[in-house]
């Protein structure tokens, strides 16, 4: 725990209010550690159960998470605003960020154009009761489902894949229900999941997506819903495999105590075949973003499933922020109708999978394991993060811990290729080399 700050209070409200506080203003920065509880107990003069319950709170709310003997910390996002995160530090001068997670700037198509056709375009005001899912937005978004094989008669549109998820999750679980997510996963995911008061239970992921085995261990455990990344899976970039497609919808069939999430936030930037399992269960949603292929500004998502299911996730919106903007559906269909920005797409698929795949080799030529099928991020098994993260940090080089993405998976560096050029592929992977990474489990 930071020098600079005491946790202070009487009762279990006030320890937790006085952490969150902390939190808040940046005097207990992410994964810092909180005092044991008989520690904190007798320094407050309080009993250890009341700061039991102050941590219980904490946890139910995601701001904090205790792992056995590594004790309780502060989440890496916890759900409440920091005023002082711009003072954290700055990355080591000169040192290329590959940590982001973010497409290439430099491959988005631009927006301008057609922000600027659709002003020259625009009739009245719309008001409140003209306010849904565009018919035109919906047709095209069919249409492009259609072609990926996902059924989508019902659909509606949220402000995001997380925006989706977080909806479909409280629509349909209540909290300290479990989740299954993929384990490494989606840290914003596991953070989601922690803030909504839900329970997370991994499922191990190898290169074609969850295991069959630990699908069947997380239904066995009592899930409720089961988070599926199609493909470009963050952060080892697997893809489901048209067998693995199979196995899982055969597993699970008919399971009417399951709502099915399928994610596909790549979307274009996949250039694999898509093997959806929507369908698989009576509650399912498969959720595309176009944030990736067009732009992180573009807060959209596409969310088609189930009659029930579509139905609660689009009355939920109604008494909440309404709708997504419908300037903003009208310009991702522009973007959708442009034969130039889909080839732009094409170009940005195509190099991400050059770095990605270029990395991967030069890392196997170097004797390293690295994962990568889709997607921007290369996910290289290490045998002691800390160690592995503090020197490519010396050697220029700024990578993703694994332990923001891991429940039980074993020790790993994410590195995202997006901002990478070719001719860096060599300097990175022997800078890998040298730093100390063998060794690492393969997930």
């Amino acid at each position: 725990m930071s020098a600079r700050y005491q946790i202070s209070g009487a009762t279990s409200a006030a320890i937790s209010a006085s952490v969150e506080t902390a939190v808040r203003t940046g005097a207990l920065a992410p994964g810092d550690p909180l005092p044991a509880v008989r520690t904190l107990a007798g320094e407050l003069g309080v009993s250890p159960a009341t700061v039991a319950r102050a941590y219980r709170e904490l946890r139910q709310r995601g701001l904090v998470a205790t792992a056995g003997r590594h004790g309780t910390r502060v989440r890496p996002r916890p759900p409440v605003a920091a005023r002082r995160a711009a003072l954290l530090p700055p990355p080591r001068p000169g040192a290329r960020d590959l940590a982001g997670g973010h497409p290439d700037r430099r491959l988005l198509p631009p927006l301008g154009p057609h922000l600027a056709a659709l002003a020259a375009e625009f009739g009245p005001p719309t008001g409140y009761a003209e306010t849904a899912v565009r018919p035109d937005l919906a047709a095209a978004a069919r249409d492009r489902f259609a072609a990926d094989g996902v059924p989508a008669d019902e659909l509606t549109v949220t402000g995001g894949a997380l925006d989706g998820i977080e909806r479909l999750l409280a629509a349909h679980l209540r909290p300290g229900d479990a989740v299954a997510v993929e384990d490494p996963g989606w840290a914003n995911l596991l953070d989601l999941i922690a803030a909504l008061g839900l329970r997370t239970v991994g499922v191990p992921v190898d290169d074609d997506g969850p295991t069959v085995a630990g699908v069947r261990a997380a239904l066995t455990a009592g899930v409720r819903a089961l988070v599926v990344t199609s493909r470009a899976q963050n952060p080892t970039g697997a893809a489901v495999s048209a067998d693995r497609a199979v196995a899982l919808r055969t597993l699970l069939a008919g399971r009417a105590d399951l709502l099915l999430i399928e994610d596909d936030h790549a979307a274009e930037l996949a250039r694999v075949p898509l093997h959806p399992l929507a369908g698989a269960t009576p509650a399912w949603a498969f959720v595309r973003s176009v944030s990736k292929p067009y732009g992180p500004d573009l807060r959209l998502a596409v969310l088609a499933g189930d009659e029930a299911t579509v139905a609660r996730v689009a009355g939920r919106a109604q008494v909440g922020a309404g709708w997504v903007s419908t300037v903003l559906q009208r310009l991702v269909l522009s973007l959708w109708r442009d034969p130039a920005t889909a080839e732009l797409v094409r170009r940005a698929a195509d190099g991400y999978d050059r770095r990605r795949d270029g990395l991967v080799a030069a890392l196997a030529a170097r004797g390293l394991a690295a994962h990568g099928r889709t997607g921007i991020n290369v996910w290289v098994p290490v045998p002691d993060e800390t160690v592995a993260v503090t020197g490519l940090r010396d050697a220029g080089w700024v990578v993703a811990p694994g332990s923001l993405y891991r429940i039980a998976a074993a020790p790993a560096v994410r590195i995202t290729v997006s901002t990478l050029d070719d001719t860096d592929l060599p300097t990175l992977a022997d800078a890998l080399t040298r730093a100390p990474v063998k060794g690492g489990a393969p997930y």
